[in-house]
This record gives C-alpha cells, sequence and structure tokens, in this order.
C-alpha cells in the first residue's frame, strides 16, 4: 500500500526526511481523497496495535523515520512513536480538510489480537488533544467488548461511534441493552452500520449486510419501544430518535 501511495505522490522511494515525507506524500494523499469524494480516512488499528496514539515530540519522530527510511520496519516499541506521531499528523490534517477519522475499535478473536489494546479508553488523549478539537472521530463498530467505556467517551464534543459489526455478531436483544444505554445519554452520536463483507465464501457482503441490517433495526426497535414503556420518551421523540440514529445523524456528521 506505501508503494502505491508513493507512486500516486510521483515519488520513487520515501523521502529522506519526515518534513519531506509529510510535504510530498502524507498531505498530498489526504487531499487527493478529499478531492475525490472521501468523507474519512480509517485506521485499522485495534486489529494491529493498541489504541494508545501517544504525543511525541516530532523531533523524536524524525529521529526514528531517518533511521529507518526505506528500510524494513523497526520492531514495535521502536516504531510506535512514529506510528503516533503520524496518526496525530493525518488527524489533524483530516480536521483541515473537513473529513472525519474512522478507528476500528472493536476487538477481534483468537490469541493473536490485544483485546485491552483495543479499549477505547486509550483514545481518551487523541480526544482531549486542543490540535484536534476540528477533527471528528468516529469509533467504527462501537468498542466491543468495551461498550460502558465507549459511551462515556461520547461526551466528547468531537466523538461519534457506529454500531456496525455488531449487529452482525450480537443478538438484538443483547445490542438492544448496549443501544438503550448510548441512547439515554448521547442519541446525536450513535449511527447505524452494517460492515457488509465476504466474510468467509458461504457468506458474502450481501449476506452479511442483510443480517446486520435485520438486527441492528429489531435492536434498535427493542431499545426504543422499553424506553416508551418506561416512560422515558414519547411515541414521537421514539420515531425521532430511530430516525437519527438510522439516517440523519451519519447525514449531519458527513455533510450528504
Amino acid at each position: 500500500m506505501r508503494q502505491r501511495y508513493l507512486k500516486d505522490a510521483g515519488v520513487d522511494k520515501p523521502p529522506a526526511t519526515l518534513a519531506d515525507y509529510l510535504a510530498r506524500v502524507v498531505t498530498p494523499t489526504l487531499e487527493r481523497h478529499r478531492q475525490g469524494g472521501a468523507v474519512a480516512e480509517k485506521f485499522e488499528a485495534a486489529y494491529l496495535r493498541s489504541l494508545a496514539f501517544d504525543k511525541v515530540d516530532r523531533s523524536d519522530a524524525d529521529h526514528i523515520y531517518q533511521r529507518f527510511a526505506g528500510k524494513f520496519g523497526p520492531a514495535q516499541p521502536e516504531y510506535k512513536p512514529l506510528q503516533d506521531f503520524l496518526f496525530r499528523y493525518i488527524a489533524a490534517e483530516c480536521g483541515r480538510l473537513r473529513m472525519a477519522v474512522h478507528l476500528h475499535t472493536m476487538a477481534g478473536a483468537g490469541g493473536y489480537f490485544d483485546v485491552g489494546g483495543a479499549n477505547p479508553l486509550n483514545l481518551e488523549s487523541v480526544l482531549n488533544d486542543p490540535s484536534l478539537r476540528k477533527t471528528t472521530i468516529v469509533m467504527v463498530h462501537g468498542g466491543w467488548p468495551f461498550t460502558r467505556e465507549i459511551g462515556a467517551l461520547l461526551t466528547k464534543p468531537n466523538a461519534y461511534l457506529d454500531f456496525s459489526a455488531q449487529d452482525l455478531s450480537l443478538t438484538p436483544a443483547t445490542l438492544a441493552a448496549i443501544l438503550r444505554e448510548w441512547l439515554e445519554f448521547v442519541p446525536e452520536k450513535v449511527m447505524f452500520g452494517t460492515d457488509a463483507y465476504p466474510y468467509i465464501p458461504e457468506m458474502g457482503w450481501e449476506e452479511s449486510g442483510w443480517i446486520a441490517a435485520r438486527t441492528g433495526r429489531q435492536a434498535l426497535a427493542i431499545a426504543l419501544t422499553g424506553m416508551l414503556r418506561d416512560g422515558e420518551i414519547s411515541r414521537t421523540r421514539a420515531s425521532e430518535l430511530a430516525r437519527m440514529v438510522l439516517r440523519e445523524n451519519a447525514r449531519k456528521l458527513y455533510g450528504l
């Protein structure tokens, strides 16, 4: 992928300095994406590393970059500060370009994944960073299994989530309990999604999309019905919340 971005930027190898890499590759790539109609840049971080993106001095990041530019990547402990710097740089540029940042926040299954590293609370320093205040952070897949923790993060002004993939892997009743807790506090920050993807030969994106869409709507209906029966909302408000989650929140966020 890096080679493709270098080629698209008209560069045959990684520039010698971090400053040149940012100016000649990273920013032009983001600008091309925006000009092509992109509304967000996605990081699949929780599958590959911790969501703890620390604030790193540019000089420290440049030192790591110059040591390893054009070479096989360093070990993760050495590489992480450069990754952290690049993430925050890209996030700031996304804010400038009026694109959101999508962050994969769902823990993977199996011995390969670091479940603790997928805890969305690792993102708090990013969400509190004044230099990223203009950048909208969408925590994709709703942070499962840390759904209560991610709900607390939604009080941050630039934090949003969608519950894609949860509606593919959870039952309607289980997902409904999660949705209800979010909707009682920050309904304007919650968005529907499916994560329609061809996971296995027997289940293409069409099937996974259908399952997620059906489960998501059922879960939302259960959550809103419970709130209505408990006297928390009116029937009119329930309909309004359903439209917000299924459509209006995303339309407003992405300017659609």
